[in-house]
């Protein structure tokens, strides 16, 4: 019979801290993985799971069946190492099915800078840019041809 004497904001503060406490153990039930510590911190499952999905790349082989024309452009350049999805995004659906568009191609500065800013990580045969040095208020693209760099549009 103590406990109904003890002041009403103990009895209110005890049960919320149930609740919370209740709550906290009913949610780690339902949200965490049943795979979560078999390794430590990692859940045992995690490559599984990451080795699942299939890849969607289509390869530069699947692009060449339709747009060999731009391939042997391309192959004279310096982009002629790099897949057309690099760029061009994942194009997998498209090469399946020519009726589904292919990804849009915005060409933002950010696409380009990706690769050719400036950065000491990078090699230096690889042409680097400073954007605030090079730019001349124009998108790369105002300059530069994407498939024929050195080519002015």
């Amino acid at each position: 019979m103590s406990f109904f004497k003890m002041p009403p904001q103990i009895v209110r503060l005890v049960l919320l801290v149930l609740l919370v406490g209740g709550s906290y153990a009913v949610a780690r039930m339902l949200l965490v993985p049943a795979s979560f510590g078999e390794y430590g911190w990692f859940r045992g499952a995690a490559l599984e799971e990451l080795a699942a999905p299939k890849p969607v790349l289509a390869g530069m082989k699947a692009c060449d069946e339709c747009h060999s024309e731009i391939l042997q452009k391309v192959a004279k350049y310096e982009h002629k190492t790099l897949s057309c999805e690099s760029c061009h995004g994942f194009s997998r659906p498209h090469a399946d099915n020519p009726d589904v568009k292919a990804p849009k191609v915005k060409f933002a500065d950010n696409d380009c800078l990706s690769c050719h800013q400036a950065s000491p990580s990078r090699p230096l045969w690889l042409k680097q840019v400073e954007p605030l040095e090079h730019f001349r208020g124009d998108k790369c693209t105002g300059c530069h041809v994407p498939h024929q760099p050195k080519e002015i549009p």
